[in-house]
């Protein structure tokens, strides 16, 4: 961000290198000063590159659907892979008397009837207006907004990772490793929203101009090879089944230890990792992304929600 920062900087002709302030957000739970303590090497880097502007970083710890900073003081937010994480599991998932209506899922499954997903739409419409109402309270005029997360695939390309998940819960059930009871008290309190349900609640919240909005799909192994000499390697099978339910098992376990408890993880895990290699064999195995570009509109351009 600095180098383009910069380069800006040059095509207007600014003579003075500008400094850049940036905040980093995560819950009150994540452990900052791990990613502090990485910062002397990255200035280091910046001040080895000469004409850089300068930068300074700190840290806003709380949740992104309440204030996190002072009014019209923020000129751009960038937000990688978060929202389509709900603040609360959505209610309206049991009945009165306490049956759960999504038995035997953990998210919206094929066997979710239509309530499940009313709720979790709901509840994903109420939050990302929170974080659009949120944001246009801080940010400048015409500040942006660059927001990247998992959507809904327009076409029906097979099971999704979470639902995955479900279903290896499930047959740990049957073998007696989970309880049922417990498996059905369980959702996942993530959404991942449709283009049309994103443009809808955008232009109803009426803070923002959507100017870009882009889908693209990722396989499970997609960065395995990270580097061009990982590239040329074959990774086989049991390479790739530890990658994904490693990647699965950063994301949920914390949450899935929470209800279930430490001791089924390692045997859920590995059971996951086979599950999609096997889904991946039949053509699946994707993730379905989203990256939208939006600018805050100024008081003459702001749509009155209706």
């Amino acid at each position: 961000m600095a180098e383009i920062v910069d380069k800006l900087s040059q095509e207007l002709n600014i003579q003075k290198p500008l400094n850049i302030q940036v905040f980093l957000n995560d819950l009150v739970g994540n452990d900052f000063n791990t990613v502090f303590k990485l910062l002397p090497s990255f200035y280091k880097q910046i001040q080895r590159k000469r004409g850089l502007a300068s930068c300074f970083i700190g840290a806003m710890p709380g949740s992104f659907y309440s204030r996190l900073f002072p009014q019209h003081s923020v000129h751009l937010v960038h937000s990688s892979y978060s929202l389509h994480w709900l603040s609360q599991v959505p209610k309206g998932l049991v009945t009165e008397s306490g049956f759960p209506l999504n038995k035997g899922n953990i998210y919206i499954a094929k066997t979710s009837p239509p309530s499940v997903h009313e709720a979790y739409l709901t509840q994903f419409q109420k939050d990302f207006t929170n974080f659009l109402s949120m944001r246009t309270e801080e940010m400048v005029s015409c500040g942006s907004l660059v927001l990247t997360f998992i959507c809904k695939s327009d076409e029906n390309d097979g099971c999704d990772f979470w639902e995955l998940l479900g279903i290896t819960l499930n047959d740990m059930v049957i073998e007696g490793l989970v309880e049922e009871a417990k498996l059905d008290k369980f959702n996942l309190p993530l959404y991942a929203p449709s283009t049309k349900e994103l443009k809808q609640i955008i232009e109803k919240e009426g803070s923002f101009k959507l100017l870009h909005l882009e889908t693209f799909k990722l396989k499970w192994d997609s960065n395995m090879a990270s580097d061009s000499e990982k590239e040329a390697i074959l990774f086989d099978e049991k390479s790739k089944a530890k990658y994904i339910a490693g990647n699965m098992r950063a994301v949920q376990e914390s949450i899935l230890v929470e209800h279930f408890g430490e001791e089924i993880m390692d045997d859920l895990f590995k059971r996951y990792g086979k599950k999609a290699i096997e889904y991946m064999k039949n053509g699946k195995g994707n993730i379905n992304n989203v990256v939208m570009s939006l600018v805050k509109r100024n008081e003459k351009e702001k749509v009155v929600p209706v």
